[in-house]
């Protein structure tokens, strides 16, 4: 739905726009830069561009300065501009497997091949604010330079192999149950008609540009009895993925245009019984733009409880489908504060009416 601001009042509407940048500014030493924040909020970013739809970091930045800093807000932004651009090209299907790794931990295994890699995360520090980024000084790189890390190590673990996928070696045991696609030609939530029952390639773009928090709490839900579906992280991985595109005048070949940092999940699910009688275990699968891990897990753990039946929320597409979106939730609670006066005023006079009619039944009582 997306709502949108009405019109009407313009000259109050340009005073009130005015008033933002001058609270956004007033108390400021100078204006933040969108590349400083494009570096130093990088969580944040990805997750804007996730829910925007559009892995663009540097109009994240953008997003996030002009919404002072509401996820929401930016994604909207984003994904408004991003209705606005022409779609040239479809990219080659991409392989996770080829992924160049930054981080990369199983919860399943303790030893998987090429090891655990915890790569930059925050998952085994303590929750404890530290006020010593109060008093940042001095240039970035000497910063750097007394945390310990030399160029050699932040250059080695930001180029780190290819490795293979956990899951393939449960594959390969005849323990994994395969996944099949119920449509050759991907489904494409931004230019067809969403019908319910859809399609797993539908719901997959849908829940990898979801909300983080509206998924996390479904998923939480899931995982506290409110659903089926508490599984084990077999592979969970961070790195950069390489895009090409096809050849203009060569099918067969293909231009590389570059690389994304995404997020993989594969879940371990409970195991059932095929048609042949073999019992496996079932994949739960989560991809998200950036480094956005709570989301791709939550993802992963929705994708499979939107695939076994039952009766509890998160086992209901529709519900989980229609709710999770940022820009539709946001847009459709955010239009409350829009006028009403035609609706309000109509519930007035039938609420006095009614008051009326009361007061005359109970004279002739």
């Amino acid at each position: 739905m997306g709502y949108v601001a009405v019109t009407g009042g313009q000259r109050a509407i340009e005073k009130a726009n005015q008033l933002v940048d001058q609270y956004r500014l007033q108390d400021a030493e100078k204006a933040l830069e969108t590349n400083e924040i494009q570096s130093q909020l990088r969580l944040l970013i990805d997750r804007v561009m996730g829910e925007g739809g559009l892995y663009a970091p540097e109009y994240a930045a953008i997003a996030l300065k002009q919404a002072e800093g509401d996820p929401a807000e930016a994604a909207f932004l984003l994904r408004a501009y991003r209705s606005t651009l022409p779609r040239n090209y479809y990219s080659r299907l991409i392989e996770p497997g080829d992924m160049r790794v930054i981080r990369r931990i199983s919860s399943s295994f303790k030893d998987i091949p090429g090891g655990q890699m915890l790569g930059p995360t925050y998952d085994y520090t303590h929750r404890l604010l530290n006020f010593d980024m109060r008093n940042e000084k001095g240039a970035v790189k000497e910063f750097l330079e007394r945390l310990g890390l030399g160029e050699k190590e932040i250059e080695n673990a930001s180029s780190s192999g290819k490795f293979q996928k956990v899951i393939d070696l449960l594959r390969e045991q005849g323990l994994m149950a395969e996944r099949t696609s119920d449509d050759q030609i991907p489904f494409d939530i931004t230019r067809d008609k969403l019908n319910f029952p859809t399609t797993r390639s539908a719901r997959l773009q849908l829940l990898s540009r979801g909300e983080t928090g509206a998924m996390t709490a479904l998923a939480y839900s899931s995982m506290r009895g409110y659903g089926a579906v508490h599984p084990t992280i077999g592979e969970l991985r961070v790195g950069y993925l390489e895009v090409h595109i096809p050849y203009p005048l060569d099918d067969d070949d293909s231009i590389y245009i570059g690389e994304i940092l995404t997020t993989e999940v594969e879940t371990i699910n409970s195991f059932t019984q095929n048609d042949q009688d073999d019992v496996e275990f079932m994949l739960g699968y989560g991809m998200t733009f950036g480094q956005n891990e709570v989301k791709a897990i939550a993802m992963a753990i929705l994708e499979r409880s939107l695939e076994t039946s039952g009766s509890s929320p998160t086992q209901d597409e529709e519900f989980v489908l229609l709710h999770i979106d940022s820009v539709e939730a946001n847009g459709f609670v955010s239009h409350l504060k829009l006028p009403h006066y035609t609706t309000f005023q109509s519930m007035l006079d039938r609420i006095r009416t009614a008051q009326k009619e009361q007061e005359k039944i109970e004279v002739k009582s």
